[in-house]
This record gives structure tokens, sequence and C-alpha cells, in this order.
């Protein structure tokens, strides 16, 4: 029996350099069916989700996560995903899309060392915040939502506010959600085992402060994925042994840094297969492959197809 063919969607939002947010459908809730569907997707910005009416489940990492009414989700950049509401029912959703790696420029130092999701341990990451948990982070995002729909004098400063709280209240929750996992596990699963850290420095996974060990090279990797570069380089930049890098990126990104690398290759080359008339070959060599054989093969592995289809896909 031939392996059903799965298309991930890459969808990419052309924000506003000066105001890089984006409130879907004009504020209008969303309606997410009960229609299961196979084709996941993932984005250039980071997603927050409120559902305000329903319940179902989301989709990702090969695993379902229920939701409900007044939960608030957190889909960082380049995380596959899909929606799902429960059978016979259709759940309501706000969906706030923005870039804190320049929406909070001059204010946090993201790109730096600090409040990077995408560097905090992807295994461990709440990806659904529960509404009896995490009541603030529902009352910020619908505030900031009403802000991007009203538009009142002012919105713009209320909204990076309401958003910078917003943020650090996810990121405070998605550090806690690690420390707690990884240092004592829970009821229903064992604890986390870190290997022994190397020259006496504290695990980058268990300690919230040495969380960004490896910051230097998803900042390295995100700015200069389309140069020719080694691991051992991205380990220098870290002041790790490669061997030593490997493993710390591995248990804080839960891929491997090499993966990661073709990850975003490809996530930039499906943006331009979607929003350009490029060739395949130029696009390849755009985002960093000598070879279109060694292009064509990683994208298949990573989409589920080729640049070809995946193009005419997104396009027809």
């Amino acid at each position: 029996m031939p392996k059903t063919k799965h298309i991930t969607e890459y969808r990419k939002y052309d924000l506003d350099p000066n105001f890089p947010i984006r409130l879907l459908l004009d504020g209008e809730p969303r309606e997410i069916s009960d229609i299961p569907n196979d084709r996941l997707h993932f984005h250039d910005c980071v997603e927050i989700g409120i559902c305000i009416k329903g319940s179902g489940y989301m989709r990702l990492r090969g695993e379902e996560v229920r939701f409900q009414a007044g939960d608030v989700t957190v889909i960082p950049e380049n995380i596959p995903h899909t929606t799902c509401s429960d059978p016979g029912t259709s759940s309501y959703w706000y969906y706030l899309m923005f870039n804190p790696w320049s929406f909070f420029k001059g204010i946090l130092s993201i790109t730096s060392k600090d409040y990077n999701l995408t560097a905090l341990p992807m295994e461990h990451f709440r990806f659904v915040l529960p509404s009896d948990t995490f009541s603030e982070l529902h009352r910020l995002s619908l505030c900031a939502v009403r802000e991007l729909k009203e538009k009142q004098i002012g919105y713009k400063v209320s909204t990076k506010g309401l958003l910078l709280a917003l943020y650090i209240e996810i990121y405070r929750a998605e550090c806690s959600s690690a420390v707690l996992t990884t240092s004592a596990g829970t009821e229903n699963s064992p604890a986390v085992k870190n290997p022994a850290p190397e020259n006496g420095t504290e695990n980058a996974v268990s300690n919230p402060d040495n969380r960004l060990v490896i910051a230097p090279a998803l900042d390295y990797i995100f700015q200069n994925y389309m140069q020719q570069f080694s691991i051992q380089y991205l380990a220098e930049l870290c002041h790790m042994s490669d061997t030593h890098f490997r493993r710390t990126f591995r248990q804080i990104m839960n891929i491997a840094p090499l993966d990661y690398l073709h990850n975003t290759r490809i996530a930039r080359a499906c943006g331009l297969l979607g929003s350009t008339q490029k060739s395949v070959l130029e696009i390849s060599e755009l985002v960093g492959y000598h070879t279109l054989s060694s292009f064509n093969r990683h994208f298949q592995q990573i989409m589920g197809t080729t640049p070809r289809d995946y193009r005419r896909d997104i396009t027809s």
C-alpha cells in the first residue's frame, strides 16, 4: 500500500517592519471546523492564538494536545502544526502573528541572549497554556486584540506594552515548565536525565540562567544560513567542544544542529517558492545549497514533497 503523501505548508507573513504584528481577519474570530486536516503548516513568525469558544486538539510533533475556550496557544516559528475542533462542533479564535525579533527591538535583547522562545527546550514546550492556570495570559491577549481592532489614539504604544507583558509571561511559563519537567519529572513520566556537564559548567537544560548557552549559534544560523560553515564553528561561538555542543543543542532544541540548519534553509526556500518567480535552482543557491540534488533531497525529507510540487500546490 503506498504511503499517504503529507504536505507541510509554509506561510509567510509580510509584517510591517515598523510595526511587525498582525491581527488576522481584521479581528473577526476565525472558525476552526471539526474536519481533520493532514496538511500541517508552519510560519515565519510567532503565533499567539486565543480560543474564545469551543474545544478540540492541536496536532504537532506527532502528538495531539487538547484545548478549550479561554486557552492561549503559543507556536514559535518553524513548528508544523494544525488545529481541529471536537466532532460536531466548531471552535473560534483570535490570532496574533508577530515577530518578537524586531517588535521589541531596543527593549529586549532577544537576538543576543534573552527571551528567545526558540532557544527553549521544545520537548517540554507548553504549546497550549490552559485558562485555569494562565488566566492573565488570556486577559493580556484579549486586551491586545481589542487595541488592534479599535486602533484608538496611541494603540501602537499600548499594543507594544501589552505584548511585552504577555511575551514575558509566556517566557516565564515556558521556563518553569522546562525546569519542572527536566528536574523532577511528572507523575506519569520520569525526569529527563541529563549527561554530566563539561568542565564544571551547569547543564543548559536544568539551569534556567544557563538555558541560552546556544544562543550565539542560533543567532549565527538565523543570519548566515545561506553560507557554508561547520558545526565545529558553531560550537566555538558557544565556547564548547564539538561533542558537548551537539549534545547540548539537541537537549535544548530536540533536534541536531545540522538538521536545524537544514530546517531553517528549507523554511526560507518555502517563502521564496511562494513569493517569487525565481527558479528552483536559483532558490537552492540562495538558501545555501551547492547542488540542486542536495536541495531537492532535503526539501523532500522535510516537507514531504518536491520544491516544484510544493510551489504548484500553494499557488494553484
